[in-house]
């Protein structure tokens, strides 16, 4: 048993009212396995039937423990298990029906997002991992909450590269289907390396075959708390700071297993895990950019921004593993663009390009996370920007994730407004160099030599 000061849930206090402190999220994971079968409309009966009965109180419990703590649950969420392991159908048309399935269960309980449209396909393609990526532009874009991912490279795969390909064509349809929302379907599409099982956060949610049957997984989120603590310690040496960032991560870390634990007692489920990740919002001191301009620098991108991330990143993983022995999901900093005014700002400015971005992806949570392009980008340019994500992940053996936008009928310059927790951007350059030979070979770029571990 973990025990939870009455002192660590007061001191908790001036971080929530004045600091931005929040839970981000709290995720259901519910297994599917026992609705799985061949027939589009039998499984989207039994899916819909299990998500009402499974997570019908999660709301519920999770304001209950807003109003008990005063601690803010900004997201109620439900992850799922794999659909493309659910349905075993090569009709894409099956999968948009199970879609709307899912849709119409998140509408039902009143959850803001549900996630698992999703398939791994970073060795090869089953017909039913083919039929749900075809399937994703007419899903994302004809429902409301769901959310889908799609694994396509891994340390000890490789990258699969047809199937990058085939998900900047997902990307350039959606973004067509969901032009009058300035294309806001392409924020509910992640596209991963080395997915994790336990990821709460959408749109990359998922509850992997290693899961138990449900599970209760917490995202916290604490920028302004880290950034005013930064803030107020000018005269710090580096390695002071990074003490200073890991004993502010505790704490903030404390207040997530605390949420995690009451909520996995309420709803009769497992608990899961605490992700530790530093999220982002449009509001202005909730920003990743803002830590890093606290330690002294000018404005994100400028030359040490890679570096001061790198130790962000390090400090927040130190601190929250010391508060809970039930970290998982992303766990670090996450650097998405239209959600961080102060990066946005820097974008716009020219300061944070996307190659900047993709070095800051070497040391971060995710990667190149809501950024938007031009709509008329080149199919292959959009493939080779997510191969280059891909690749860090793979050579790292880490997380990595692309979350990318063309906005459609938007240039250069011009700025997209997604509103709510997606916030705003503008539209970053992207190299006009071609690549188009390269793409064309297809196949799978080989697992490095650091998948050999055995």
């Amino acid at each position: 048993m973990v025990f939870i000061t009455e002192h660590e849930i007061l001191e908790t206090v001036t971080m929530i009212r004045s600091e931005n402190l929040d839970v981000r999220a709290v995720t259901m994971g519910i297994s599917l396995y026992d609705c799985a079968g061949r027939d589009p409309r039998e499984v989207a009966e039994r899916v819909h039937a299990k998500i009402v009965q499974r997570a019908g109180r999660l709301v519920a419990v999770a304001d209950e423990i807003e109003h008990k703590y005063g601690i803010p649950i900004v997201n109620k969420r439900v992850s799922l298990t794999p659909i493309a392991h659910v349905l075993g159908s090569d009709d894409p048309a099956g999968y948009v029906e199970v879609a709307h399935a899912l849709d119409a269960a998140a509408e039902e309980i009143g959850i803001d997002f549900v996630g698992g449209f999703s398939c791994l396909v970073q060795k090869g393609f089953t017909h039913a991992d083919s039929a749900l990526i075809e399937a994703i532009p007419e899903a994302i874009g004809g429902t409301q909450r769901v959310c889908s991912s799609v694994n396509v490279a891994s340390t000890r795969a490789g990258i699969n590269m047809d199937a990058v390909v085939r998900m900047a064509d997902v990307l350039k349809a959606v973004s067509q289907k969901t032009a009058a929302q300035d294309c806001i379907g392409c924020a509910k599409i992640v596209v991963f390396c080395n997915v994790p099982e336990d990821n709460p956060f959408m749109a990359g949610a998922m509850h992997g075959s290693g899961e138990p049957e449900v599970s209760v997984n917490v995202a916290i989120s604490g920028p302004g708390v880290v950034r005013n603590a930064v803030a107020s310690h000018p005269e710090a040496s580096l390695i002071e700071l990074a003490d200073l960032i890991k004993r502010t991560t505790f704490k903030i870390t404390r207040v997530g297993e605390l949420v995690a634990r009451e909520a996995s007692q309420m709803l009769g489920a497992q608990m899961g895990i605490i992700d530790l990740s530093l999220a982002p919002t449009p509001v202005v001191g909730d920003s990743i950019a803002e830590i890093l301009e606290s330690m002294g620098l000018g404005q994100v991108g400028a030359p040490g921004t890679t570096a001061a991330l790198a130790m962000l990143n390090d400090a927040v993983k130190k601190g929250g593993t010391m508060a809970t022995s039930s970290t998982g999901g992303l766990s670090g900093a996450f650097i998405p663009v239209s959600e961080d005014a102060a990066m946005a700002k820097a974008a716009a400015d020219g300061v944070l390009s996307i190659e900047k971005l993709e070095a800051m992806t070497a040391v971060c949570s995710l990667g190149l996370d809501m950024i938007v392009v031009p709509g008329d980008i080149p199919r292959n340019a959009l493939a080779g920007v997510i191969a280059d994500v891909m690749a860090i992940g793979m050579i790292n053996s880490k997380t990595t994730g692309a979350r990318l936008i063309p906005a459609y009928g938007k240039k250069v310059g011009d700025w997209v407004t997604l509103g709510g927790l997606f916030g705003e951007a503008p539209v970053m350059a992207v190299s006009n160099a071609g690549n188009d030979a390269f793409m064309a070979r297809g196949g799978r770029i080989p697992a490095p030599l650091q998948s050999l571990t055995n």
